[in-house]
């Protein structure tokens, strides 16, 4: 299913080939995150990841964003509904290391924006590993606001502390959303 007039497309199962060699040649996440490169089992370790069993969700989208040339420009991991309808959960979102830089990672992440607003998606919410500053600074630029930090996450064995970040897609005020994910109040 193509996002609406965006250029983000929906993977399946026969892009996995494809999505492994974009992430061998874009390693920064795993590296800055995981402190490794990224196994040759990534692209299939993100195509069946999916929530905790206890989270309300309505549908995982995996899509990747194509340039001119056809190649691989960016792709993100998005989960709809997730703990309430309207509310997109931006799981990860990595652009081709030769856009760093340029705007065009931010003009990704705006088409992306667009899709998932025109797709019914209010609220956009995202975590960000603390120390990943260019990750974080991104975010923030994107209009993102924190919520919540949650501190001693497991991510891949690692423990980390993580900005849980969100930003409304209508004008609406930060205590809608949290009156709806509890889970997301600051303490």
């Amino acid at each position: 299913m193509a996002a609406k007039n965006t250029g983000w497309v929906e993977l399946g199962e026969g892009d996995v080939a494809e999505l492994q060699r974009f992430i061998v040649a874009n390693p920064e996440y795993w590296r800055v995150v995981m402190e490794r490169e990224p196994a040759a089992t990534a692209a299939r370790e993100i195509f069946d990841d999916q929530p905790p069993a206890e989270w309300p969700w309505q549908r995982k989208w995996l899509v990747a964003l194509r340039d001119a040339d056809g190649r691989m420009a960016a792709m993100a991991g998005i989960i709809e509904g997730l703990f309430a309808v309207g509310i997109w959960h931006v799981g990860l979102f990595i652009t081709a290391g030769r856009l760093h830089g340029t705007g065009e990672s931010g003009n990704a992440y705006a088409s992306l924006e667009r899709w998932m607003r025109a797709s019914g998606a209010q609220w956009v919410r995202l975590g960000v590993v603390v120390g990943n500053t260019r990750a974080e600074r991104f975010w923030e630029k994107a209009g993102f606001v924190e919520v919540k930090r949650r501190h001693d996450i497991e991510v891949e064995g690692l423990v980390r502390d993580l900005r849980v970040m969100v930003k409304p897609l209508a004008a609406r005020p930060i205590h809608e959303y949290l009156a709806m994910v509890e889970r997301d109040r600051p303490e």
